[in-house]
């Protein structure tokens, strides 16, 4: 039996400068997304797209929700095989394509996840749970590309 989990955001435009949307030029692509019971999420569109780089654009946040579910998944598998994590970085870069017509996707994920374990003989599996991280990972189940890995596991 399958179970449904809702979500909901509030995104909220605040880059009218006066005239709204009169020209492409003249409004910014400042937004707010809002979640209940968390912290405002300041956005705006990539700089390439006249956006502000000080803000969080969509393509990041995608790219961070597809690093932090894997994470998330890893983190569980590693608990429940006994394998004893202490530190997890992911450095992820993602590469979107811009078509012709100023559309564009994501063609590109790539986690490079850095793991600290607490010990030698729990390298090999905690390198081998990131496959099952990304097989469970409900965003990257989600998306039409592959999302490569390239983890680091050490020891301390």
């Amino acid at each position: 039996m399958s179970k449904e989990h809702h979500y909901k955001a509030t995104i909220h435009w605040t880059g009218n400068k006066g005239t709204g949307t009169s020209s492409y030029r003249t409004y910014e692509r400042s937004h707010t997304v809002n979640i209940e019971n968390k912290a405002v999420i300041e956005g705006s569109s990539d700089p390439a797209f006249r956006g502000d780089k000080t803000r969080h654009n969509p393509e990041d946040m995608f790219l961070s929700s597809l690093s932090s579910c894997h994470m998330l998944w890893y983190l569980h598998f590693c608990s429940e095989e006994g394998i004893i994590v202490t530190d997890y970085t992911d450095e992820a870069t993602g590469i979107m394509t811009e078509t012709t017509d100023g559309s564009g996707h994501f063609t590109s994920v790539t986690l490079h996840p850095a793991v600290t374990v607490t010990e030698e003989s729990m390298i090999n599996k905690a390198k081998e749970l990131h496959h099952k991280a990304n097989q469970f990972c409900f965003i990257a189940r989600s998306v039409n590309f592959p999302i490569k890995h390239i983890p680091t596991v050490a020891v301390k």
